[in-house]
């Protein structure tokens, strides 16, 4: 056996020992820039834009979003191959959300002391649009991560077996 190769099976096989604290980093990481994004939404008071069903259901989606990333951290923490699904797609709903309020927002136009006005400047669109595509990223970079440690441990768990037989 070449050098390489049995570095690479002791990397492997200190897996089984070590938590993946790369995938749940990114995923705290994700977290971050979430809030990040929601406190540039939040602090923003221009009219009764704000004042809507569709910001409720944001708070309501951002706790949402923030748990099962925790959750998903935990999950990947131990090498469970199911989370990356889940960061997958929690990513995907983090592009979506683009074209949601930020980009509603920056459409909108009120009228307030007699001057038309956007609801959502540029500099904080493209600062909510870099949030959540961060966080997007990140998500997707923990799920690939994790996908890939995940089955090179499934795989070597399944040669130990053979092994000691």
């Amino acid at each position: 056996m070449t050098q390489a190769m049995n570095d690479r099976e002791i990397r492997t096989d200190r897996m089984r020992y070590v938590k993946n604290t790369a995938s749940s980093r990114l995923c705290y990481l994700a977290i971050l820039l979430n809030v990040l994004y929601f406190i540039s939404i939040y602090k923003s008071d221009v009219g009764s834009w704000y004042y809507q069903i569709l910001v409720g259901g944001s708070i309501v989606y951002n706790l949402l979003f923030m748990l099962m990333t925790f959750l998903a951290s935990e999950g990947v923490k131990n090498y469970r191959k199911s989370f990356s699904l889940l960061l997958y797609g929690l990513g995907i709903l983090q592009v979506l959300r683009i074209f949601i309020l930020p980009a509603q927002a920056h459409q909108a136009l009120l009228k307030i002391g007699g001057e038309e006005t956007v609801v959502m400047q540029d500099a904080q669109f493209i600062r909510c649009v870099a949030y959540l595509a961060g966080s997007a990223v990140c998500l997707a970079a923990a799920g690939l991560i994790n996908h890939m440690k995940s089955g090179a441990l499934a795989k070597h768990a399944g040669t130990i077996g053979k092994e000691a037989a």
